[in-house]
């Protein structure tokens, strides 16, 4: 949901904090954007490093998702930037932060789940953030209504998910890959 509340509200964002028109929002979008595109790079680019240099491949990828989420930390701030590109830039790592935490997410489903179920894994995920999103966009509608749209809770919420998602993904998966190799060996030969 956090990345559909970008996706879809930051232009209104923009123009009820600082006044920008629709047709003045494409550079504040590809600024944004491109900073996207850099956090989905180097999402891939921390964990593929940290396991060349011989961390375990949970390991690593729990350290990308924990920097990742570190990263979306400060756009709660941007309610209460005075400068529209501050403001912008705290959007734009925090979605470059999604694009890493995404992209290392996909990998955990594939490094953890059975070769079959992989694509339905990831299409059940996918399916369920979205219906999530639809539900969300619902509530951030009557949010900023009750609050004379002020996105202060809206951000903060986005602020927090990734790491609660974090939290909830280091409790949840294995210590290592071994665990999961073992699971696999013994459903292969129960086969």
């Amino acid at each position: 949901p956090a990345w559909w509340f970008y996706n879809n509200w930051v232009p209104s964002f923009l123009n009820s904090k600082f006044h920008v028109s629709l047709f003045a929002v494409g550079l504040p979008l590809v600024v944004i954007y491109l900073l996207t595109d850099a956090g989905s790079i180097a999402g891939g680019w921390l964990s593929s490093a940290l396991i060349k240099r011989g961390m375990d491949v949970f390991t690593a990828r729990k350290i990308t998702l924990l920097v990742c989420a570190a990263c979306t930390v400060p756009v709660f701030l941007a309610p209460q930037m005075d400068s529209m590109w501050t403001a912008v830039v705290l959007i734009g790592v925090a979605m470059a932060a999604h694009q890493g935490f995404s992209a290392n997410l996909f990998t955990l489903v594939s490094d953890t789940m059975p070769r079959g179920a992989v694509a339905s894994t990831v299409g059940l995920g996918g399916g369920i953030s979205s219906v999530a999103g639809a539900f969300s966009a619902a509530a951030i509608g009557r949010v900023l209504d009750a609050t004379g749209n002020n996105y202060t809770i809206v951000f903060f919420v986005c602020a927090s998910v990734y790491v609660i998602a974090t939290a909830v993904i280091h409790f949840v998966l294995p210590r290592s890959r071994a665990s999961i190799v073992t699971a696999d060996e013994q459903l292969a030969s129960a086969g």
